[in-house]
C-alpha cells in the first residue's frame, strides 16, 4: 500500500488538524504504518524533533497519533510570524531568514513546491499511508498560483482531497459547493467529497441536505462527526488550552487538598508555545487563565510569563499595561513567578538584541541575575535533566543566549526565591517535576493545595488521541475512506461551474 489523502477545509479552524489526527490514530490502530504531513504551517507553537528540527506542534501531535517519531519531513515549511507583515521562514527544521508576506507569496513560496513534494515523496516511500493537512481553504483564488499546501500539493502528488466543513458555524452546504465551484477542472477532479464536522442533533434531519449536495456536486459525504467538547489538539494559534476541554468535560476529581491553585498566564504579544501550561490545566484543582491587566494578577497563586517570538516587544507591552510593575511587586512579596523562554529572558537584567527586534541594549525587569544576548543561530535541542529531585525533559527553541550570574540552578536557568526562569518548553509535562513544582508554589502561596498523585499528562494525551480515532471509526464511512486513501479520487467526478477565474 502507498496511499495518501489531503484533508482540506472550507475555512481556517474547520477541524482539519483534528480530523487528520483522528484518521491517523484510526489507521494506526488498524496496523497501518502511517505518517502526517503539512507542507506549510503558520504557527508560533512549534516543537523540536529528536534530530533537532523545528516543526509545528500540530504535526508533532499528529505523529503521536500515528505512534511514530516526528521528523522535519512532516512539516517542511514553517512560518513563524514576527509581526503583522513578516515571518521567519523555517525550512526543513532550520530558520533561513525573515520574509514579508508579499515577498513570500510573490515568488519564494512557489519555489518551495519541489522541496515539499520531495518531503512528501520521502514519507510515502517510508510509510504505507500519508495523511496530509491543508491550510485555510483550497479556494483562496488569490493564492492558488503559488499554492504549495492545498491543491498545489494535491495536484503535484496526485492526492485525493476530502473537504471538511464546520457545520456549527452555519452555511456548510454553501461552503462545500462554493469551495468546489471555485477550483479549476484539474483541481476539482481530485476533490472526492466532504466530511461534516461539529454536528449537533439528529443526523437524519441532515441527510436530505447531504443527498441534495451529492446531486449538485456528484460528490458524496464521507461522514458526519458530532460536536464533542475538548477534542482539540495542540493549537496552531488562538488561546485555547488544548487539554483544558478534555479535563473540564470529563468526570474531574475535586482537588486533592482543600484549595484550588490559580495560575495567571500573561497573554504577551506573539506568544509562542502557550501549550506549556496545558500540563498545569490538566491537574485537578488548578485553574489556568490568560490575562492582560495588572489587577488580574492580584489573586493568582502563580504568574507565568510564557514564550514569545518578540521578547523586547513583550517587555514593552508588559510595561505599557502595568503588568511589569505588578510582576515586580509580586517578586518583592515572594509570590511565585515562572518565566519560560522569552518570558525568562525579559525577567533578566538586560537584553542585547540585534537579531529579533534589532533594538540593541534593552533593560529587562531585573528580577533574575541573567543577561541575554541574541545570537543569529537558533538553539534547537531536546534537553533532559533533573530539578526539584525529579527527572525532567523539555525542548528549547530560542535565539537568546542567557548568561546566568547567580541564583540557584533551575534547569538551564535559575531561581531566586520564588522567581523561576528557564528556556525549557514542555518541562511541566514531566509528571513528577510538575507535582514537585506545584507543591512549592502552593507552599509559597499559602494554599492548602495538593497535586493529584496519579495525573499522567502522557496518558491524557493518549486518551485525547484515542477519542479522535473513535470519532472517525464510529462516525465516518471508514470502508469508503480506506478506498479513497488506497485508490485515490473516483474517476469521472463532474465539473462544477464556474471554476477558477482565469
Amino acid at each position: 500500500m502507498n496511499g495518501g489523502l489531503l484533508v482540506a477545509g472550507t475555512t481556517s479552524d474547520a477541524g482539519k488538524s483534528v480530523v487528520t489526527a483522528g484518521i491517523c490514530r484510526w489507521l494506526a490502530r488498524q496496523g497501518v504504518k502511517v505518517a502526517p504531513f503539512k507542507a506549510q504551517n503558520m504557527s508560533l507553537n512549534s516543537f523540536v524533533t529528536r534530530e533537532g528540527a523545528e516543526i509545528g506542534r500540530a504535526q508533532a501531535m499528529q505523529a503521536q497519533a500515528c505512534r511514530v517519531e516526528p521528523t522535519a519531513h512532516m512539516n517542511p515549511v514553517l512560518l513563524k510570524p514576527g509581526g503583522e507583515r513578516s515571518s521567519q521562514v523555517v525550512l526543513l527544521g532550520r530558520p533561513v531568514g525573515e520574509m514579508s508576506a508579499r515577498g513570500y507569496h510573490g515568488g519564494r513560496q512557489a519555489r518551495l513546491l519541489g522541496t515539499v513534494l520531495d518531503s512528501l515523496a520521502e514519507l510515502r516511500a517510508t510509510y504505507d499511508a500519508v495523511i496530509c493537512e491543508g491550510a485555510g481553504s483550497p479556494a483562496e483564488i488569490n493564492l492558488r498560483r503559488t499554492d504549495i499546501v492545498n491543491m498545489g500539493i494535491a495536484r503535484g502528488a496526485g492526492l485525493p482531497v476530502l473537504v471538511v466543513g464546520d457545520i456549527d458555524r452555519g452555511g456548510v452546504f454553501a461552503s462545500f459547493f462554493g469551495t468546489v465551484a471555485l477550483l479549476a477542472p484539474e483541481d476539482q477532479a481530485l476533490v472526492a467529497g466532504f466530511l461534516v464536522n461539529k454536528f449537533r442533533g439528529d443526523v437524519s434531519l441532515l441527510e436530505p441536505g447531504l443527498e441534495m449536495l451529492h446531486g449538485l456536486t456528484g460528490r458524496r459525504t464521507y461522514g458526519v462527526l458530532p460536536f464533542r467538547h475538548g477534542l482539540g489538539i495542540d493549537e496552531e494559534d488562538g488561546l485555547r488550552v488544548s487539554l483544558r476541554g478534555t479535563v473540564r468535560e470529563s468526570v474531574v476529581a475535586p482537588p486533592v487538598g482543600e484549595d484550588v491553585l490559580r495560575v495567571a498566564v500573561c497573554a504577551v504579544p506573539l506568544m509562542s508555545n502557550f501549550t506549556d501550561v496545558d500540563a498545569l490545566a490538566a491537574e485537578p484543582g488548578v485553574v489556568v487563565r490568560f490575562v492582560d491587566r495588572p489587577e488580574e494578577l492580584s489573586d493568582a497563586d502563580l504568574v507565568v510569563v510564557p514564550g514569545t517570538r518578540g521578547t523586547v516587544r513583550a517587555l514593552e507591552w508588559l510595561r505599557e499595561r502595568g503588568l511589569a510593575d505588578a510582576i515586580v511587586r509580586r517578586v518583592a512579596e515572594e509570590r511565585p513567578v515562572l518565566g519560560i523562554c522569552g518570558g525568562f529572558q525579559l525577567l533578566g537584567e538586560h537584553i542585547e538584541d540585534e537579531v529579533e527586534s534589532r533594538a540593541g541594549h534593552v533593560d529587562g525587569l531585573g528580577l533574575l541575575p541573567v543577561r541575554v544576548r541574541f545570537a543569529r543561530e537558533k538553539t534547537l535541542t531536546r534537553p533532559a535533566g533533573e530539578a526539584l529531585g525529579e527527572r525532567v525533559e523539555g525542548y528549547e527553541i530560542h535565539h537568546g543566549v542567557a548568561e546566568v550570574a547567580g541564583g540557584d540552578p533551575f534547569l538551564d536557568g535559575c531561581r531566586v526565591g520564588q522567581t523561576w526562569g528557564t528556556h525549557w518548553h514542555g518541562s511541566l509535562e514531566s509528571d513528577g517535576f510538575r507535582r514537585a513544582f506545584l507543591r512549592e508554589v502552593a507552599a509559597a502561596a499559602g494554599r492548602r493545595f495538593v497535586p493529584a498523585p496519579d495525573t499522567s499528562f502522557a496518558a491524557l494525551r493518549e486518551e485525547q488521541l484515542d477519542r479522535l480515532g473513535d470519532l472517525i471509526e464510529h462516525h465516518a464511512d471508514t470502508d469508503a475512506l480506506w478506498r479513497l486513501i488506497e485508490s485515490g479520487a473516483p474517476q469521472g467526478l463532474p465539473f462544477i461551474p464556474p471554476g477558477a477565474p482565469a
